[in-house]
């Protein structure tokens, strides 16, 4: 293996001295901070706009609901036809008509309801109108039929199951959320750095395949070494274009919010000023602290221990048959016949952890698919906040490592025979004859 140190050098310096390789890593952050800063544009002027809604109240029973807020002002209308308030809010240019009818009961009343716009009004402004008709209208009819509010109000009770295990350690929903979340977010970073650099990988090996440089380099290295350090080589390449888009995207965003005065970090959409309101109150702050607590009571060196493990183990053992891929092929085009037994796998693993996982960590689909090699750094990354024992984690990543040195294994066997091949599209029984070679 002396000749690997070079390789994985001599593979790191021509994708980083790449013109498209440093081009779309200048490129893409800032392609990204001008995306995110459009939106940041567009949402404040959004949240910036002032709806005037006109309310016209027939029934005069629900007019007193309706108090002004930062983005929508109620004019309240009396006095009034249907018709003249309609043409009056078409040339105001207001933003809408909200009629409540003057019927006997409250149930008539909630059925002759309309808003009148030009356009279609927002999804997000129709439900703020229902929520508000709808709770004075409750209430209205509880006292109808002769129902005291705030007896029900007084009688309503909150259930907060409290969860601990037979040990002693205590748990709650919001623990459970906290470990999926984290759970999730490394199952899926995974997924998208296997999908993103296997394939980087994978085109490597056709260009200088195609370009016969491959023919001089093999006569003097071997093959499995040339495809190892083709692997760590571009993975490294591909690790380094990482941090660079997240030092280079971090100074992007102090510099655009400085100079256009974007304020990216407090920019707020519809739903977290919804979110923000909620906060204020006191049970949604007990909430947070519980979320809080749960991320501290999360294996956070167990974790972090495993994620690293499970990340370079799975990336490496699909990178290495992105490798065999490559080697067999001449294009790109030709790739797609080989690609869905590697796809598969990753997506069913994605599949498993999301709707399994979460009903049951521990159950017995979870429990296999975290052992077995082609699933089980996506599955096990998931089930390991919720508690795995170290034994099954350290069988898991034995399974994990010994399947990934079969398949290097078999990878540099097709490798072998692939990188000289040429101007013939190889089958799956070809490929089973070049592993016997």
């Amino acid at each position: 293996m002396n000749h690997l140190p070079l390789i994985i050098k001599r593979e790191y310096l021509s994708k980083v001295k790449n013109k498209s390789f440093i081009v779309m890593t200048i490129l893409s952050p800032i392609i990204m901070i001008v995306l995110i800063s459009v939106v940041a544009y567009l949402s404040q002027l959004n949240n910036d706009k002032v709806r005037v809604i006109s309310v016209l109240d027939a029934s005069e029973k629900v007019k007193d609901i309706f108090t002004n807020t930062d983005n929508t002002t109620y004019n309240i209308l009396e006095d009034i036809s249907l018709e003249d308030a309609k043409a009056l809010v078409t040339e105001t240019s207001g933003y809408g008509l909200l009629y409540i009818q003057d019927k006997e009961n409250v149930e008539e009343i909630s059925k002759g309801i309309k808003f009148y716009s030009e356009e279609s009004p927002s999804l997000i402004v129709i439900s703020k109108l229902e929520n508000k008709l709808e709770k004075r209208l409750t209430l209205m009819n509880y006292q109808d039929v002769g129902i005291d509010v705030n007896k029900i109000e007084a009688s309503q009770v909150n259930i907060d199951i409290f969860q601990e295990n037979f040990v002693g350690e205590t748990s709650s929903k919001t623990d459970n959320i906290i470990k999926l979340i984290f759970g999730g977010a490394a199952g899926y970073l995974l997924f998208m750095f296997i999908i993103i650099y296997g394939n980087m990988i994978m085109r490597s090996v056709i260009e200088e395949k195609t370009s016969r440089i491959i023919e001089v380099i093999v006569s003097s290295v071997k093959p499995i070494q040339l495809m190892l350090g083709k692997i760590i080589g571009t993975s490294l390449a591909g690790l380094t274009q990482f941090a660079i888009w997240l030092a280079l995207g971090s100074m992007l965003l102090v510099v655009v919010s400085a100079i256009f005065g974007i304020d990216i970090a407090h920019m707020q959409t519809p739903q977290q000023a919804a979110i923000q309101q909620a906060m204020e109150n006191p049970d949604v702050n007990n909430q947070i602290q519980n979320a809080m607590q749960g991320f501290f009571n999360l294996p956070l060196t167990n974790l972090i221990v495993a994620f690293i493990l499970f990340f370079i183990s799975g990336y490496l053992l699909y990178s290495s048959l992105y490798a065999a891929i490559g080697a067999a092929v001449d294009n790109e085009t030709d790739t797609q016949q080989f690609m869905l037994p590697i796809i598969m796998p990753l997506i069913l693993a994605v599949y498993i952890g999301i709707f399994t996982v979460i009903e049951d960590p521990h159950g017995t689909v979870s429990t296999v698919f975290s052992f077995i090699p082609f699933t089980s750094p996506v599955v096990m990354l998931m089930r390991i906040p919720f508690g795995v024992p170290i034994w099954q984690q350290l069988l898991s990543l034995g399974l994990l490592i010994g399947t990934f040195i079969f398949t290097v294994w078999v990878a540099a066997k097709i490798y072998r025979v692939g990188i000289l091949m040429y101007g013939k599209k190889p089958t799956y029984k070809e490929l089973i004859k070049w592993i016997k070679y």
